[in-house]
């Protein structure tokens, strides 16, 4: 087998992959399904930061023996008849945003068949690598992948990263290659939130207090120079701007904790308890940091979240759906692309010395 895989040659014109990169799903919710997708998933030095010679017997000695069962049940009660919340929702957002981007470019006067769109797993399937062998499969020469994680964290964001350049590590002919790593203060990010929640309010009243819960992280991150913190601070800030609401009205939080260790203050857990105890006739909890609804979206804070903030006091509890395949978030996709797209594709339309093409 040779050490780097062939490519075929393409008399096709150039065109650019763009690649949807999404945290994963297990392929079932069965306690086997979710152990491998667990050990995939925690074996990630980027996602559990612990020396391997520590973690590693702690990984499958305990976490895998216990956690898997617990975390099926979990899925089971938020699975659709079509499978998996997230990868439903993801492949939506790559089939709508083909034909969006289609239209985009055609308005530009770029060509509107100079892209393919693809999508991929960090961890489980579809996989990073098959949505890059898909590209490559369509003549793609040069490669854009976006992240569906809007604010920047070693964790996600950075093994993506270390995903896609694992596969092209294989490759002979390596794409160019553009990734963007944040988008968290984008206008179209937080106009695509801002109409989300409007539309929800019109539609189902508005509440006392708004919550923005996030992914956590661990403290250390935060210490060690990770983003990811101040990029949802700014998120936040920037969307109840948009809304106007008042300092009072909202409050920013972490979800998702893991082990012992500090993570990332408030815990959204201790927020709605708060809330709670204050006798609040409703809040409301919108999760800016993911793109598409999910166990952490649905279960953690859809139905652990809602017994919280009930047991405590509070009266009524709703949770905004995420993004999914609302019109404006995937406009706002295609404003985080064109000018990344523009620099690509205006390029490969100039004139060039006849060459034979080969695709990644």
């Amino acid at each position: 087998m040779p050490y780097y895989l062939p490519e075929p040659p393409s008399d096709a014109s150039p065109r650019i992959g763009v690649l949807l990169i999404n945290l994963g799903t297990p392929e079932a919710p069965t306690a086997p399904a979710v152990r491998r997708y667990l050990a995939e998933f925690l074996n990630d030095p980027r996602v559990v930061e612990t020396p391997r010679w520590l973690w590693k017997p702690i990984l499958h000695g305990i976490v895998l023996r216990t956690r898997p069962a617990k975390s099926a049940e979990k899925y089971r009660k938020i699975w659709a008849r079509e499978g998996s919340p997230l990868l439903i929702h993801t492949q939506t957002q790559r089939d709508m945003l083909r034909g969006y981007l289609g239209e985009a470019l055609k308005k530009e006067g770029l060509p509107s068949d100079g892209f393919a769109v693809e999508m991929g797993m960090r961890y489980g399937q579809p996989s990073v690598v098959r949505g890059i062998e898909a590209l490559r499969q369509q003549g793609c020469t040069s490669l854009l992948v976006l992240p569906l994680y809007p604010q920047y964290a070693a964790s996600t964001v950075g093994s993506s990263f270390d995903a896609v350049a694992s596969c092209l590590r294989q490759r002979r002919f390596v794409p160019t290659l553009r990734m963007i790593g944040s988008y968290a203060e984008h206008p179209a990010y937080i106009g695509a939130l801002k109409e989300r929640i409007q539309k929800y309010w019109q539609r189902e009243g508005f509440a006392e207090h708004l919550v923005m819960s996030f992914h956590g992280a661990p403290e250390k991150t935060r210490q060690d120079g990770d983003p990811y913190y101040d990029e949802c601070q700014r998120t936040a800030q920037n969307l109840a701007a948009q809304l106007g609401l008042a300092k009072e009205n909202w409050t920013l939080s972490f979800q998702s904790r893991f082990g012992r260790t500090q993570w990332l203050r408030p815990y959204t857990i201790d927020v709605l308890a708060a809330l709670g105890k204050k006798k609040l006739r409703r809040v409301d909890v919108v999760c800016p940091g993911f793109v598409a609804d999910c166990l952490e979206t649905l279960e953690e804070i859809g139905i652990g979240g809602k017994d919280v903030f009930l047991k405590n006091g509070g009266s009524e509890f709703c949770l905004i759906p995420c993004l999914n395949d609302f019109p404006a978030w995937i406009s706002a996709m295609v404003g985080i692309l064109m000018p990344e797209l523009r620099a690509m594709l205006k390029p490969q339309m100039m004139p060039t010395p006849t060459e034979e093409r080969r695709i990644f």
